[in-house]
Parts: structure tokens; sequence; C-alpha cells
């Protein structure tokens, strides 16, 4: 593929978006720290580390068996694993709002869309997310993996990202494990008071789209607009199709089709003013003696309101075609398109703690609602309809993602022993009622666009959709501490894990039984279109066409059970070895449910039943009191998420694509090594370089293909890959009480910085064959993997670097530049032959300043955040030779927001 020059394609979206044409219809409407001791300064002279809370999994992870090193913060060296840990101190430095902005900061891992957590380059899939070291599910059931950007900062004691495996995490294991440690007892009782507000430059007080929906949408919880008429319900309760025909008269079709909620979900307006972005959060945390019992409380809640427009080009391309003599590509659909998302976070959280001596128990219970409101219109050629008539699509959607999480953990010491147990129960709902789509286009005779619900490129269609998913979890886990000649932990555990979910999905497309519907009135607006008066006057019908494109309903569940065993020894002065064993035995099925019995489409069930024993086995060697050697080597698996499998159609508005899954998925299984070195040269300072390999049989990558009106994004099983790579990172704090001056002699100047460079390619050769993702049959993998290609989802390069002054005197003041950075990524494998969906994120420049105050005695804290200070657009596209394609490109725009908090 030729290289890619950012200006080129900057200069272009500019252009590009300049062509955005409105839309016919749419309506006016830390503490100080001491300075480092000397190497030779006796122990007792060392100052003791800031306790950071963690609470994860297995029962001997605090442990400390290496008695040299330290200087080696504590949390780093009570585990021999390749680990990264962000305290909340290192949270706050970055004033991300939420936890998936801090780890972009952390050394190999990048950020997508906002959201998903890529470790080393590996796509979400690779990824685990963990709350006090139990399995979390997602708010948004179509992923198993979580998005991070729905936890707030406030509530988090700590994130530590894992990522070498210990065969005491789940041996779903790819690229990292990120677990979230929830606060518990507080040192001293609090309550605090957070409010911000802030926008961007493409969106706040600019053009975009909206729709009324019902009046309590800005709270994200619809006031009953959008629940389903009841002569609906009981229409989808008799189990037939809803069309016209032996089960329903033309005369029932027509009173079920005019039920249903028509302007508020259909009319998009223009608004020319789109409103500031504002979140709140209330926390607060005590703690008291019920005997010698010490009881804390803790508890969050918390709302977040947010918009974002989008304005840009999609295009999907027809094929390669010979232009100028030689190969390239020219778009099949070329459209401009703005879109505007209000989406409404709800959270809130209550945990109750209890000190019991050395042992410590925690429950913990979540609640977020992760509600999303989107209207979007777009305009352009479809060639497939016509080449020289302009097409008008509009959208508006309503997702409603909502998860409840509640768990108990057990810490409990018994001098050489401990005992730990977790078990959790998570429910994830998604709920998407009136999701609503228009096509017209442009008739020159009436200078309008026009619909007459059955020319081609004209229509209406309506779908209801309703998933919902349970997990449970336990787990219980033995550590012993002895001394056998060297002192040595032995620890085992068992865990068992269940997920079982259920998801329906209703089409639904309107036609007129008269026929096409007359001239005049195809050029009414939406809401008159389907008005109750059209329904009746030109027999305007529901049409049910749910599972003509896939599976109307499914049932899925994945049951895990394992066990494990593992030791941790000095085996000699300064060398430490851990080592064990985990036998995972696991069952997914998915099961497609043709609702109506009529077979219109190829739905099979799908079973993975496998159980593995992976082993994993880490190396640590203390060099000097300063620095650490690790080698660690291990095996782990990546099960196919049950979007993955499903042949049910949905909607990522992340991506604006339409995803579909593949019933002959196969587990993938990972070879794991690195190498990893460790530098402490002072208190907060540190520098680690790492080099990594992973050899994966059958990695799921993302395939793009084009069927009727949409294009697809579905999932395939290739032969193999590897991924190798290494990466580094330097802390450095330099004193300023050198240059003088008040304002410097209590400042300190923050270098840091961290590089991966990874590298994979998918091994793809002549006899190999895998299962067609559409047809299930054999076919040879080189007709959809190329050899030597990336898997999807990997950067090339990721770089951080963070400049910042900050005060080492009581009162807070810091100001940080964060600059970050990764390469060209591929998003899905090119269908047909084409090349690879590519997709540029660029640098992003921000800057963020806080300050410290006091206010009737109370400490409070004013943040100032700059984002994406460079204007770094985002493009998807596809290039070969001399030829482009737009698949997805909009700006971005800088964003600002300042926001106060007071703490009582």
């Amino acid at each position: 593929m030729a290289k890619f020059t950012p200006l080129s394609f900057a200069a272009l979206l500019m252009v590009s978006s300049a062509l955005v044409s409105p839309a016919a219809f749419a309506q006016e409407a830390p503490a100080p720290q001491p300075e480092t001791p000397a190497a030779d300064a006796p122990a007792e002279d060392v100052p003791a580390e800031d306790d950071i809370e963690i609470s994860g999994p297995g029962a001997g992870g605090n442990s400390e068996i290496v008695v040299r090193g330290r200087f080696i913060p504590n949390v780093i060296k009570s585990t021999p694993e390749v680990v990264s840990v962000l305290s909340e101190a290192d949270i706050a430095r970055t004033a991300d709002g939420d936890i998936a902005g801090s780890l972009q900061r952390v050394t190999g891992l990048s950020v997508v869309g906002g959201r998903f957590v890529f470790v080393r380059g590996l796509g979400e899939r690779y990824s685990l997310a963990l709350m006090n070291g139990s399995p979390l599910t997602s708010p948004d059931p179509l992923r198993r993996t979580v998005p991070l950007d729905i936890f707030p900062t406030s509530v988090i004691a700590s994130t530590t990202i894992q990522k070498s495996y210990s065969v005491d995490y789940p041996g779903e294991f790819g690229g990292g494990a990120i677990n979230l440690t929830t606060k518990s007892v507080p040192r001293d009782p609090f309550f605090k008071i957070e409010f911000s507000t802030g926008g961007d430059t493409i969106t706040t007080g600019e053009v975009g789209y909206t729709y009324f929906g019902s009046s309590t949408d800005f709270t994200g919880f619809d006031n009953g607009a959008r629940d389903l008429p009841r002569p609906l319900v009981q229409a989808f309760a008799t189990g037939n199709p809803i069309s016209a025909g032996a089960n329903f008269t033309p005369a029932q079709i027509r009173d079920l089709t005019a039920s249903l909620a028509n302007a508020n979900t259909t009319l998009i307006q223009r608004n020319n003013n789109i409103p500031v972005n504002f979140s709140g959060q209330l926390s607060g945390a005590t703690n008291f003696l019920v005997g010698d019992v010490n009881i804390g409380v803790v508890g969050a809640a918390g709302l977040n309101n947010t918009w974002r427009t989008r304005g840009g080009v999609q295009q999907v391309s027809q094929g390669i075609v010979p232009i100028n003599g030689a190969d390239g590509l020219l778009p099949d659909r070329d459209f401009r398109f703005l879109t505007t998302e209000n989406r409404i976070v709800v959270n809130g959280l209550l945990g109750l703690t209890a000190d019991v001596g050395e042992h410590k128990f925690k429950l913990t219970n979540l609640y977020i609602r992760d509600t999303l409101k989107d209207a979007s219109i777009r305009e352009g050629f479809d060639s497939r309809v016509s080449d020289t008539r302009l097409i008008n699509r509009s959208r508006t959607n309503w997702f409603e993602r909502q998860l409840f999480n509640t768990q108990l953990v057990g810490e409990m010491k018994f001098d050489a022993f401990r005992l730990n147990f977790r078990g959790s129960y998570a429910n994830s709902q998604r709920e998407a009622p009136y999701e609503r789509t228009f096509d017209y286009t442009f008739s020159p005779a009436a200078n309008d666009f026009v619909n007459d619900l059955q020319s081609a490129g004209e229509g209406a269609r309506i779908a209801f959709s309703d998933l919902d998913d349970n997990v449970y979890g336990a787990n219980v886990d033995l550590a012993y501490e002895t001394d056998i000649g060297i002192p040595v932990t032995f620890s085992a555990g068992y865990a068992y894990y269940k997920n079982d979910r259920f998801s329906i999905r209703r089409d639904f497309r309107f036609l007129s039984g008269a026929g096409a519907l007359p001239f005049a009135v195809s050029q009414q607006r939406p809401d008159f279109l389907l008005s109750d008066f059209n329904v009746y006057t030109y027999d305007v019908r529901l049409v049910e066409t749910s599972g003509t494109s896939g599976a109307a309903a499914y049932s899925a569940d994945l049951e895990v059970h394992a066990g494990y065993l593992q030791f941790d020894a000095e085996i000699v002065q300064g060398l430490r070895l851990q080592a064990g064993v985990r036998y995972e035995d696991g069952e997914q099925n998915v099961l497609p449910i043709d609702l109506f019995g009529s077979g219109g489409v190829n739905i099979f069930p799908t079973q993975i039943k496998n159980d593995y024993f992976l082993p994993a086995a880490t190396l640590t060697w203390n060099i000097a009191d300063d620095m650490q050697l690790r080698i660690a080597a291990s095996k782990t698996i990546a099960r196919p998420q049950f979007r993955e499998l499903a042949p049910q159609q949905y909607l990522d508005l992340e991506f604006d694509r339409t995803f579909f899954g593949n019933q002959f998925l196969v587990d993938s299984e990972l070879l794991n090594f690195e190498t990893r070195f460790e530098y402490y040269f002072g208190r907060d300072e540190r520098l680690t370089a790492a080099l990594f390999y992973k050899d994966i049989d059958n990695p799921i990558e993302n395939i793009a293909f084009a069927q009727g009106e949409t294009f697809f994004t579905t999932f395939a099983n290739a032969p193999k890959a590897t991924l190798y790579g290494g990466e580094i990172e330097i802390v450095k704090y330099y004193d300023l009480i050198d240059l003088g001056g008040k304002f410097f002699e209590e400042r300190r100047l923050l270098l840091s910085g961290n590089y991966t460079y990874t590298k994979s390619d998918v091994k793809v050769s002549a006899g190999d064959m895998i299962a067609d993702p559409l047809s299930g049959r054999m076919v040879p993998a080189t007709s959809i993997f190329r050899n030597n290609f990336p898997l999807t989802g990997q950067s090339d390069h990721i770089a951080n670097i963070q400049v910042g002054f900050e005060s080492t005197g009581e009162r807070i003041s810091q100001q940080t530049l964060l600059l970050s950075w990764n390469g060209n990524r591929v998003t899905n494998r090119g269908p047909s032959g084409q090349p690879d969906l590519v997709e540029y994120t660029g640098a992003r420049l921000d800057f963020v300043w806080r300050e410290g105050f006091k206010l009737f005695n109370k400490v409070g804290e004013l943040k100032f955040e700059a984002r994406n200070l460079l204007s770094t657009d985002y493009i998807e596209f596809q290039r070969l030779n001399n030829s482009l394609i737009l698949n997805n490109a909009y700006e971005i725009g800088r964003s600002f927001q300042i926001s106060a908090s007071l703490q009582f």
C-alpha cells in the first residue's frame, strides 16, 4: 500500500466537508514528595510509598517475597508480572474525567473511539476488564468488551494494567487485563461536589440535527413516548409476522401502523446552536467503628450530558477498476453526512467495606445508564439506484444501555494463609425502540425530494430491538506462605463464569397497498408521509422483514469452569520465579431463532466446546536495589464474542457501520513471550524497556462487505498471525528551586514519555482453508486474507509525551501538556480483494491546568482542559495507486472544558 500523507487527507477532508449540503427537510427549530534518598541510605531512612489501593484476582498478590529492590515501588515489587499502575494521583493529573481517557497515556495502550482499549495494537476482543478482580460486563451488551469511558475517575482508587499473564487471571487474556479498584474506606470522611461544562469547535454553538423524542430525553430516560403501542405488543405476542395475510387483515395492519409514535420520532430539525456539554458528580465517604470492626461507606452519583456533531464524507468502493492504465478504486456510493449525537450517562455507586482485624470485606453496587440519541442525514449518489439522481437518507435512533453490577469481595489473612473470595452478578440491557430510516430521491420534475415508498432508492423503515444479558461470577483463591529452605507461596483457586443472553429484533418496511404513493404525497416530509391520514387514505401498511437478512432473535450462553495451581518462590537471593497452570473448561452456544418458522435464511446453531491447560511462568531478577529484569511466557485464549457469532444485524454508531455475526468462528489460541527491564532511579522516577512476541492461531479479524444498500462488517478466523515489538518509558522530575524566586521554590518539572513499536503479520498459505463468513462453505483463506498483512486494530507506533509543572507545596497546582500519537491501523479487511480499510487518527495535543483553592476553609479545585489542540481529524480510507476512497472521514475539532469541585 502506498504511503499515507496526513496533510493531503486533511486538505481533502476540508474540501469534502464544505460540500455537505443542508437536508431538504431539516426544519428550523498529589501530596508533597520527599527527596529521593541516597542509594546507600539505610533501609529505615527510605520514605514509605504512598498507599495505593488494589483489589485484584488471586490471593497471594501482596506477599513481598523479594527482599531486595527496596527502591522499587511496592506495587511493582509485590507482583512478578509486567504491570502498569495508575494511582488516584496519576489519574487526576491527566484530568480526563473517565478511565478510558487516562489509560491512553499508558505505555502500549491506545483508546479507539474514545471508549475501547487496545493493548499493544491488539483489538478490543483481546482486552479483559475486571472490577475489584471480578469479571466486568459491558453496559452495551453487543460487546463483551467494556467501554471504559463510562467509569468516572471519581469512584476509582486505582487502575492496574497487567500485560503478562498469570494463572490466577481468566484464560481469555490476549493483550492484557485492566483491573479497576473502586474506592473503599477513606482515611478521612469527605463529601465532594463537582461540576463541569464545555464543548468543542465543531459542535457547540454550531449547526446540528436533533429530533424531539420526548420531553425527558435530556435525562437519558424516555417518558414513555417510545413505548410500544399496546396493539403492537399484542400482535408480537401472537408469534406471527406482522403483515396483511392469513393472520392479520389489511384493516388491522393499518391500525397497527397508525398506532406508532410518528412526528416525535421521525422529524429531524436543524438546530443552529447545539448546547454546551455539562456534567455533575456527587461523591462522599465516611467510616466508623462498630465494636472492633471498621465500617466504610462510599457513594457517588453523576450525570454527564454531551453533544457531538460529525460532518464529512462516507464512500463505498465499487471494486477494483482500471483508471488511466492502472488498477484503482471508484466510489459506488458517495455521500456527505451530518450526524449529531446527544449522549447522556447516569451513574451511581454504593460501596460498603468492613475491616475485621486483618480481614477485609467489600460490597460494591454499580449502576450505569448510557443513552445515545442520534439524528443523521446523508446526501449523495448510489450507483445501484442512479448515477445522476441525488439521494437523501435520514435516520433517528434512541439506544438505551443499562448496567447493574453487584459484587462481594472478601480478602482474609490467617497468619501464613490468605483466603480470598469473590461473587458477582451483573445485568445489562439494551433497548432500541423506533430505529427509523427514510430514503428520498431528488425529482427534477418537482424540483424536490420525493418518496413514494416503493421506487428504487425510496422507502421508509422502522425497527425495534431488545437485548438482555446476565453474567454470574464466583472465585475462591487460597495462598499459603512457607519456607522450605527458600521462601515460597503456594496458591490455588477455582473460578466459575456464566453469561447468558437473549436478543430480538423486529424489522419493518412501510408500503402502500395501493401501489406507489401519488406524486404530490411523495413530496411530503417524513412525519406527514406516515401520518394517520395517509395511512388510512393510501393504505400505508407495515410489512415485516424480520429475519430476511439473518436471525430475528437468538439466545446465547457461555459457561466456564476453571481451576489453577501456582507457586511463587525466591529460588535464590534476588531471583524470583512464579509458575503455574490454569485449566479451563468452556462451552459456548449461540442459537439463532427463526421466529416464524419460515426457513427463509440459513441459520445454524453454534457450539464451541473446548478445554485448555494454560501454563504461565515469570522469572524476576533483582539486578540491584533499583533494577529488575522480568522474563515471562504463557499460553492464553480468546473466545469469539456473542455479537461476532450471532447472525443478526446491528448498527454500531461509534463506527457508523452495520455489523453481522459469523456462526462459524472458533477460539483463538495465543503463545505469549515477554522480557522487561525496569530501573527506578528515584522516587516516582523510572526507566522501563520491554520486548514482546505473540503467536496467534485462528485470530478473529474484521471483514468488510457490501450487500444491498448496506455496508457491513463481519468476522472471520485467519489461519495464523504473529505480533512482536518493543516499548520504552521514562519518567523524570527536576526540582526548579535553583531558578530562584518564590514561584519556582516549590515547583518541579515532569518529563514523561513512552513509545511502543508493534509489528503484526497475518500468515496465509495456498493450502489454508477457512469457513466463509456468509455461507459457511470452506474456501481458500487467500480469498479473504493476504499474507504478511497487519492484524486489524494494530498500530505500528504508539507514543505519549507529558511535560508538566507541579507544586510540591500543600496546594495543588499542575500545568501539563500531553501529546499522544497513534500510527495508522487497519479497521477491516477489504471486500472482494480490495485494499484494506485503514484508520488514521494522528497526533493529539492536550493541555490540563489544575489549581487548588480554599473557600470557607474547604478545599476546592479548578480545572481547565483543552483537547485536540492540533485539530486532528478522523479518516478511514482505502488507497490503491493514485486512487482514494474515504470510507468515513470527519472533523473532530478542538474541545474545551472547565470544571470545579469543592470537598467538605
